[in-house]
């Protein structure tokens, strides 16, 4: 039987819309919204920015910008407008109604994104509960056509609960067992865990702001296979390999965890604490930067914020400054390895390209200095020593 061709399904078409309410951080141009709404699967075609000293309670961005909104949309044909901010349930109701058409905001975007990309039986369990927990504050929204449920003999929940409530208490429910699955997982990884410190292993933590280059660069460091690509949160689950440093003779544990982005969602964070232990736990963490980034710096006080979020600001780091072959030729640093003012503390920094491989070998030589001074040379001797061949 010959399998015929299946028709291209086109992206839906989405409008981007940001206010600028005076704060830092404003992306006049919608880029990051842009990259985000590409990497779940929708084409922007038109983008709208607006100032206002406030939300209006109603509608966000007030009665006449949502009028302006709306004319636009019919005249671009989009199927859906995605907000930079974050909407409160009875303005994503509202605008909806206004707009007639779907209105989503950055939240449920980057949940989209990782719903999209979990791949391990943790990872999909984090995505579900913090979907859960977002879908609970909607109800309002997503379920508020429904009528009042009767009650009587047979009937769930008593006599005149409403529809939204035997929804609340389903997702309830839910929350629970998605929580407690979750607790499972988190003592299997802390078992593992236990085992990694019974060897006294040395552990790093890639960390770093989503599509800095970090799974690219723990590929290079460990001749891995995890997936890589230039696009946002393009891996969620966190890999875990061994790194030999031939100039210490020694293994350490190299981890690559999930990207940080701006304003991610607390849901999130917390949904993801398990995957993002691997971070408070580390003895090292290498902070990996996008350094062909315009707002580079942006994004590493974002990185360092989360962090401070998850108990690890105070973890020793090491930053790495990639993409260098993507750096215009009057951004190229005169010096390789120097250092940076991180918060007031000075910070080894190395500049290199985990694409290309240019600066991979100075990494290690700084991760062997590093290791040397934070473990001590005691606590080294205590290590197994294992030659390259794995002897």
């Amino acid at each position: 039987m010959t399998n015929l061709p299946q028709p291209d399904v086109k992206p839906a078409l989405a409008l981007l819309v940001g206010v600028d309410f005076g704060l830092p951080r404003f992306d006049e141009t919608l880029q990051e919204l842009g990259l985000l709404a590409q990497t779940a699967g929708l084409s922007p075609v038109a983008r709208v920015t607006c100032k206002r000293r406030a939300p209006d309670a109603a509608l966000f961005i007030g009665s006449g910008k949502a009028d302006e909104i709306k004319q636009l949309a019919i005249q671009m044909n989009v199927q859906e407008i995605l907000f930079d901010q974050s909407l409160s349930p009875a303005q994503q109701r509202n605008l909806e109604r206004h707009l007639e058409l779907p209105v989503n905001d950055r939240t449920l975007l980057i949940l989209e994104i990782f719903g999209q990309r979990a791949r391990s039986h943790e990872g999909k369990l984090q995505v579900e509960l913090a979907r859960l927990q977002y879908l609970s504050t909607r109800l309002v929204r997503r379920w508020s056509h429904l009528e009042r449920q009767s009650g009587g003999i047979g009937m769930r929940g008593g006599p005149g609960e409403t529809q939204i409530e035997l929804d609340r208490r389903m997702i309830g429910d839910s929350i629970k067992r998605t929580k407690e699955r979750l607790v499972k997982v988190k003592r299997q990884r802390q078992t593992q865990r236990r085992q990694r410190e019974r060897r006294d292993a040395f552990n790093i933590s890639l960390v770093g702001y989503t599509n800095a280059g970090k799974s690219t660069l723990f590929n290079a460091l460990v001749k891995a296979r995890t997936y890589a690509a230039d696009q946002l949160f393009a891996t969620l689950d966190t890999t875990t390999r061994q790194l030999y440093l031939g100039d210490v003779g020694r293994v350490v544990s190299l981890s690559d965890t999930v990207g940080f982005v701006r304003d991610l969602p607390h849901g999130l964070i917390d949904a993801f604490q398990a995957t993002l232990q691997e971070a408070v736990d580390a003895d090292l963490l290498l902070h990996v930067v996008d350094f062909s980034s315009d707002s580079y710096f942006e994004q590493i006080e974002e990185v360092q914020r989360v962090l401070t979020e998850i108990g690890a600001a105070d973890i020793p780091q090491v930053l790495v400054f990639n993409k260098l072959d993507a750096v215009a030729p009057d951004r190229l640093p005169t010096l390789l390895q120097d250092s940076y003012d991180l918060h007031g503390q000075p910070t080894p920094r190395v500049f290199l390209s985990a694409q290309k491989g240019d600066g991979v070998p100075l990494l290690r030589q700084l991760l062997s200095d590093r290791i040397l001074l934070l473990a001590g040379a005691s606590a080294m001797r205590h290590f197994p020593l294992i030659h390259e061949d794995g002897q």
